[in-house]
């Protein structure tokens, strides 16, 4: 049987080939049964990082994951814990549409225990609320952090440790990382090590749901 092609729609709009393909690259480590092609909506150079900006990027998703199917893909991954047309999407086209924000917070679940929500925007992202229901205890966005760029800098590393710390002050005895931007840098190992309780990856969970759909 032949790999299963899984398109994955990254909306950080970057002309880095490196960058455009690295969660690509990171599911295909995770489950090498999986061919991913990944693409960026145009325009959106900071990503999503408030309501305005996910408002402006949930037309340019849905148009992207609509050639997905087109082109042949058996499954779309919209690799953003804000989840932008995932639901419109799942209406829309016959294919899995799989977001890493209902992705992780399924995840964080499992586990039954209270859980804080690390991400970029002040609200945390509805279908995560939504799945966590009352085991969500707290959110936090680390200071001074707008975007995904600001967690590249040594300074937004501090920030999100320390808006780790915060969590766990509050009872969060795991976290949901809202912003797969977090698992660029490598966030899940980083916290982990600092904090000693579970991390809940975005991109790592939306690569275990595509297997579990996909097989």
């Amino acid at each position: 049987m032949g790999k299963r092609r899984i398109g994955l729609i990254r909306v950080l709009t970057t002309p880095d080939t490196k960058l455009l393909n690295l969660h690509g690259e990171l599911v295909m480590k995770y489950f090498p049964s999986f061919d991913v092609v990944s693409q960026c909506i145009p325009d959106q150079p900071e990503g999503i990082h408030d309501e305005r900006t996910e408002k402006i990027a949930a037309p340019k998703v849905l148009a992207l994951a609509e050639t997905m199917e087109l082109s042949g893909m058996e499954a779309v991954i919209v690799s953003c814990a804000g989840d932008p047309a995932v639901h419109e999407a799942s209406c829309r086209l016959r294919i899995p549409v799989i977001g890493a924000g209902r992705s992780a917070a399924s995840a964080a679940r499992i586990l039954g225990q209270p859980v804080g929500v690390l991400g970029l925007t002040r609200n945390v992202p509805e279908a995560i609320v939504r799945i966590l229901q009352d085991l969500l205890v707290a959110d936090a966005v680390p200071e001074g952090v707008e975007s995904t760029l600001d967690l590249m800098k040594p300074e937004g590393i501090e920030a999100m440790l320390s808006a780790g710390e915060f969590l766990v002050k509050k009872g969060a005895k795991a976290i949901v990382l809202a912003c797969t931007g977090m698992s660029t840098i490598g966030a899940e190992g980083i916290l982990r090590e600092k904090l000693s309780i579970p991390i809940i990856d975005p991109v790592k969970a939306q690569s275990a749901a595509a297997w579990t759909i996909l097989g």
